[in-house]
């Protein structure tokens, strides 16, 4: 990766871009959740790392975000271990608001199946979704968050990826990724995630410690094993900015792959407030001129 990413680097922001309940006393939900499995830390040097620098750096991390509203054409490219692979067209439009980043999604634009999401990220996190024709809005519980998108590995919980926001995690150190090193953080699921979601029990992070970038987030479970691996591949220039370019969506336990592609993007837009508010998810919106659309090739 070359010193020239830094622009890039220094605004990017969770794409697919939580607060933990405690209690005084032991209800049978918060009795449970004291006794699931806690993947321990793994430090990753001699000492203990600062965890007050660790919790700068990633507050920092949150704060990061692409400058100004941008649209993006992708294509999820689904790559079952057996079976025949099939590409899954789709549409975003990101900001950010007072709560965090922001995004319009539509899966599958203008066909029968067609599906819309409205993705707020941040430690208020929430996703409205648009099941379609005569459908209603409805925000998505924290077992929905899970579901598959468009018959794909790809969740809202991928795109959301609230775990960036979770308040309960360890700094880990520094270990390499890619042939670069990483900051390394250990974040837990709340108690509503982790009710629904038994089997996750902590999301392992990794941040570039030059530009600070998110490169790679692994789901993992009991045993420290691998439920689900997110990594960033490769990235493109676009009207003098970096944007990532390419994601690797792996579950780990089938060996299932979907890809997340970016086909086209416009940034430095400028959308109306309406745009991200639920109640317009079920209403049809344009992408921007055909002319401010810059193509993502190889």
């Amino acid at each position: 990766m070359q010193p020239s990413l830094r622009t890039l680097f220094s605004r990017q922001a969770g794409l697919l871009a939580c607060l933990v309940v405690f209690s005084a006393g032991l209800t049978g939900e918060s009795f449970a959740q004291s006794h699931r499995y806690r993947p321990p830390a793994q430090y990753l040097q001699l000492s203990k790392p600062d965890q007050a620098e660790g919790r700068r750096i990633l507050e920092d991390f949150r704060r990061k975000g692409i400058a100004g509203d941008y649209y993006l054409e992708f294509a999820l490219r689904v790559l079952p271990r057996r079976g025949d692979e099939r590409v899954v067209q789709g549409r975003l439009w990101g900001s950010r608001n007072d709560r965090g980043p922001v995004s319009r999604v539509i899966l599958q634009p203008g066909e029968p199946n067609e599906r819309r999401l409205l993705v707020q990220n941040g430690p208020e996190s929430a996703v409205w979704l648009w099941p379609g024709p005569g459908g209603q809005v409805a925000t998505l519980g924290s077992a929905a968050l899970f579901t598959p998108l468009a018959e794909t590995d790809l969740t809202a919980f991928d795109l959301q990826m609230p775990f960036l926001y979770w308040s309960d995690f360890v700094f880990e150190g520094v270990a390499p990724v890619g042939g670069r090193p990483a900051h390394v953080f250990l974040l837990y699921p709340p108690a509503e995630i982790a009710a629904q979601r038994p089997e996750l029990t902590g999301v392992r992070v990794y941040l570039d410690t030059q530009f600070g970038a998110l490169v790679q987030a692994r789901q993992i479970g009991e045993g420290d094993r691998a439920i689900k691996t997110i990594t960033v591949l490769d990235l493109k220039k676009v009207d003098d900015q970096w944007i990532v370019k390419t994601i690797d969506v792996r579950d780990d336990a089938t060996r299932n792959k979907t890809q997340f592609n970016i086909t086209g993007a416009a940034l430095g837009l400028d959308f109306s407030g309406g745009l991200f508010d639920p109640a317009t998810l079920a209403e049809s919106i344009r992408p921007p001129a055909e002319n401010r659309i810059r193509p993502v090739g190889p």
